[in-house]
C-alpha cells in the first residue's frame, strides 16, 4: 500500500465526501456527480486519484462503471496508524 498516494487522496474534502457517499452502496460516476452537483469532469478527476489510491473498486455493466469501496486499503491504513501509537508507547513527562 502506498499510504502517500492513499493519504494525499483522502485530504481532499470533496473525495473523502464521495467516499462517504459511497459507504452505503456502489454508484456510478454520473450518480455521484448528481450527488454533489460536480461536472462529469471534476468527478472523474475525483474518482481516478480515489482509484489510483486503491480506496475504490470499479465494475463495469454494459455501458457503466460502478464505484464501490475497497475496505482493505482502510483496514491497512487503520493498522499503520495502530502500529505507529503503539510504537510511541507511554512516555512520563516530568
Amino acid at each position: 500500500m502506498a499510504l502517500n498516494q492513499t493519504f494525499k487522496a483522502i485530504a481532499d474534502p470533496v473525495r473523502r465526501q464521495i467516499l462517504e457517499g459511497l459507504k452505503s452502496h456502489r454508484q456510478s460516476a454520473g450518480e455521484i456527480a448528481a450527488a454533489f452537483q460536480l461536472s462529469q469532469a471534476t468527478v472523474s478527476y475525483h474518482l481516478k486519484l480515489l482509484k489510483a489510491a486503491g480506496l475504490v473498486n470499479t465494475t463495469k455493466e454494459k455501458n457503466f462503471v460502478y464505484y464501490e469501496l475497497n475496505t482493505s486499503v482502510f483496514e491497512e491504513m487503520l493498522t499503520w496508524i495502530y502500529r505507529m501509537g503503539a510504537m510511541g508507547g507511554s512516555q512520563d513527562e516530568d
